[in-house]
């Protein structure tokens, strides 16, 4: 076939991908979309299953429509590079529930051949997706205005809101949206979302020196656009210092499997 590739023919495409090696133990694999920038790109939404599209189109707001299709796509096509599945194919299911013994814990694919983990969040303009081999949970959010963020400051872990409170009032939205994600991707990881108080885990400080996670666990900053926090929480201990963020363009989109342009 001649001439550009077709609008179908891209990250969000049934067909089959190619094969992708697991992340190793003790590291992980970070995505990065902009929706904007693949808004030319074709979503095939037959792709996704029943409850996905359920979910989609009960989203009143076009962009929140869009920024979901396009995180629920590409997090198929990407676990079908994984497990040699195609998109279409991959079938969800939860773990138990840390909490209450339920079935809504961490997301699963149900009858994958290897033990792969993962998590997906969106925002705004953003989709964050993170693989490993054990338990990950992965968070991005918008930096909130200063009435906003003393909302969700009220319900940190003690030691979290006095952190906050310490800070001069004009960093304090930064430093609130730095620390919410470090702990919306713990309990992420942790598998029981905000089932779980959010003031129960200590995952501060609410400055820039860096997370203190719980026992167990590496909870690390991630570095995204101007405007936004997010962070990754992995079970265990990383053999890298810093994990590389794989930003997709349209590029990628179109032309392969999810491969991204770096580290930025």
């Amino acid at each position: 076939m001649s001439g550009s590739p077709s609008a179908s023919a891209t990250l969000l495409h049934p067909a089959a991908p190619p094969g992708r090696p697991l992340p190793q133990p003790g590291s992980l694999d970070l995505y990065l979309i902009r929706v904007p920038d693949i808004r030319g790109a074709a979503l095939d939404t037959a792709v996704l299953d029943p409850t996905e599209r359920h979910r989609a189109a009960e989203l009143a707001h076009a962009d929140d429509r869009i920024r979901f299709t396009t995180a629920h796509l590409a997090l198929r096509r990407l676990l079908g590079t994984y497990l040699d599945t195609r998109p279409q194919d991959i079938r969800y299911g939860r773990e138990t529930c840390p909490c209450c013994g339920g079935p809504h814990g961490r997301p699963t694919v149900l009858g994958a051949s290897r033990e792969l983990h993962f998590s997906l969040s969106h925002r705004g303009d953003l989709v964050l997706m993170g693989t490993a081999v054990a338990p990950i949970g992965v968070d991005v959010d918008l930096i909130t205005d200063p009435g906003s963020a003393a909302e969700l400051a009220a319900m940190l872990h003690p030691a979290e809101q006095a952190e906050i409170a310490a800070l001069p009032p004009v960093r304090r939205p930064r430093e609130l949206a730095r620390l919410w994600t470090r702990k919306e991707a713990y309990l992420k990881g942790l598998g029981t979302g905000l089932g779980r108080d959010p003031a129960a885990d200590y995952v501060g400080s609410g400055s820039s020196n860096g997370p203190c996670p719980p026992p167990g666990w590496t909870v690390l900053d991630i570095p995204v656009d101007r405007g936004y926090a997010a962070a990754v929480a992995v079970h265990g201990a990383l053999t890298i210092a810093a994990p590389r963020v794989n930003r997709l363009s349209d590029h990628d989109i179109r032309d392969g499997p999810p491969g991204g342009t770096g580290r930025r």
